[in-house]
């Protein structure tokens, strides 16, 4: 066991010390979800018994060993919350294994360490919680659980995304539990996020399509989100660690590995992961109305959106014994109309960002190749200047966007990029995930063919990214607003910075405005990158 720092030590002697007793534990979650690979969380909490305040409290993987106490107690000491910098008198543990380690480690902090079954505050507060947690609803009524799953299961089989586009709209109409019609709109056509929305009524239906085609900042993106009046079944992967996968395309994994999450946004409420009974059994009416209407319709569909209607006789899931009728539509005129509001009769997915040129595991990241390195690869053949190029060689050298991968799938990449009429132009666009807040560094590659390309995907918050940004942007200031993409074989390499001889290809490109792409922020939803 290794003791404190020397620094760390006279830094914390420096804090005053108070007559006070805190209490210390770590208590395992209950129903927490897994951490990492599939781990129990475990809570860590510091009390001041003289105030009776939580100085610090931290959730931890329960494999975690006894470090993480002592990391806590120091938060505790030097950042508490709501409370002043100090160092205890004394502190108290449950567990005897846990006081003889604090005990070596603290001993030079002239802090007392004890140890006693009962800690009256941490169990008041563990009591709390519990309450609390109980008090939280499930995310479906019990009785609905296995209904809903088995609906959105059968919808994920029915694939309507590989027909509908998400302008072309479905009214169901209900009439039951407080809902006229549903209007719905699917997602998923391009194989980035999965579902379906249905909203409460038509204008709000297209006031979100208005509002998401305008805004100008992240948090006008949020907030056009959570103005929307709908339900939403979304899917994504069981595993969780899949749905960090940037390429990740659910529609290839089995339904067994599909996982449905159902909610609602509503101007005034917000966004709410819970259905109420009579939420939850108007979506599993109009889930089975919709794989009916699917079954009858999809070849149609399939060929051409034209005026279909069925009515079909639903049972009702809270009076068992009795039907509903339900009848479902296309809505043809809907659609045109959402065409048009948003400029893309010709093409409306010409607009829409793809994620599918960058090869699975290569590695991103922003440069500068000296000017000898790029007349040394305009000799060889590997340069590709933009026609009618005025680059101007000044400063250190060409700004480069470096993608980096195996040797096959870099030759892959530079010949799939050929198909594409070659980069033309790269730009840094805003993305925004309006569940947790989290905002992004969004890197778009625009091909010859006008096509938009996800290249990487930064946290806006990441300082080596933003000063590795503040830096590329400086040079292509002084190259006149040109900059380059290199493409390099060696991700396995052993020597991690690029050499010469990894690259395959340099493509010269233009840094763009995303404004003049006409791009806006961008929304997460179901943890893909979508554009209004």
């Amino acid at each position: 066991m290794s003791g404190l720092p020397a620094a760390t030590v006279r830094r914390l002697q420096k804090l005053p010390q108070v007559p006070s007793v805190w209490e210390g534990d770590r208590h395992k979650l209950s129903g927490s979800p897994p951490m990492g690979s599939q781990t129990e969380g475990e809570c860590i909490l510091w009390v001041d018994g003289a105030q009776g305040v939580v100085r610090a409290m931290e959730v931890v993987p329960a494999d975690s060993g006894f470090e993480p106490m002592v990391r806590t107690l120091i938060v505790a000491m030097e950042r508490p919350h709501a409370a002043s910098p100090a160092r205890p008198q004394k502190i108290i543990v449950r567990d005897r294994e846990v006081q003889f380690f604090l005990r070596g480690i603290l001993h030079e902090l002239d802090i007392k360490v004890e140890c006693q079954p009962e800690l009256p505050l941490i169990d008041e507060i563990l009591q709390s919680f519990e309450e609390a947690n109980e008090r939280i609803p499930p995310p479906l009524p019990e009785h609905y659980v296995e209904l809903l799953a088995g609906k959105a299961l059968t919808l994920w089989r029915d694939a309507p995304w590989d027909y509908l586009e998400d302008h072309q709209i479905l009214a169901i109409d209900l009439d039951h539990w407080d809902i006229q019609t549903l209007y719905l709109s699917v997602m998923g056509r391009l194989g980035m996020e999965y579902g379906v929305l249905f909203y409460r009524s038509l204008p709000s239906l297209k006031q979100f399509r208005q509002d998401a085609g305008q805004p100008d900042t992240p948090e006008e993106m949020e907030e056009a989100f959570l103005r929307q009046d709908c339900l939403y079944l979304t899917f994504q992967a069981r595993n969780p660690e899949l749905n960090e996968l940037p390429d990740l395309d659910l529609a290839d994994l089995d339904p067994e590995e599909i996982e449905p999450n159902f909610g609602t946004i509503h101007p005034l409420e917000g966004l709410r992961v819970t259905l109420q009974e009579d939420e939850a059994a108007a979506l599993s009416v109009a889930l089975e109305a919709l794989h009916r209407f699917f079954k009858q319709y999809h070849r149609k569909l399939e060929d051409d959106f034209r005026p279909y209607q069925g009515r079909y006789r639903i049972p009702n899931p809270q009076e068992k014994g009795t039907t509903i009728s339900v009848q479902v539509r296309t809505l043809p005129d809907v659609a045109e109309e959402l065409l048009q509001l948003e400029g893309e009769e010709e093409e409306p997915a010409q607009t829409l960002l793809r994620d599918d040129l960058v090869p699975e595991g290569a590695q991103i990241g922003l440069g500068v190749l000296p000017w000898t390195t790029v007349e040394m690869l305009r000799r060889t053949g590997q340069w590709h200047p933009l026609p009618q190029s005025k680059l101007v060689k000044n400063g250190e050298g060409l700004p480069v966007v470096i993608v980096r991968t195996s040797r096959s799938k870099a030759k892959q990449l530079i010949e799939n990029l050929r198909g594409e009429g070659g980069p033309q132009g790269v730009c840094f666009n805003t993305g925004v995930d309006p569940f947790d807040g989290d905002r992004y560094d969004l890197e778009i590659v625009q091909t010859g063919n006008r096509d938009l390309h996800l290249f990487g995907e930064f946290p806006e918050d990441d300082p080596v990214h933003s000063m590795a940004r503040k830096r590329w942007e400086r040079r292509c200031r002084d190259t006149g607003g040109y900059c380059g993409l290199v493409v390099a074989m060696g991700v396995n390499s052993t020597r991690p910075e690029l050499q010469v001889r990894h690259i395959l290809a340099l493509f010269e490109m233009q840094a763009l405005n995303p404004t003049g792409l006409g791009l806006g922020p961008m929304v997460r939803i179901s943890r893909q990158l979508h554009l209004p």
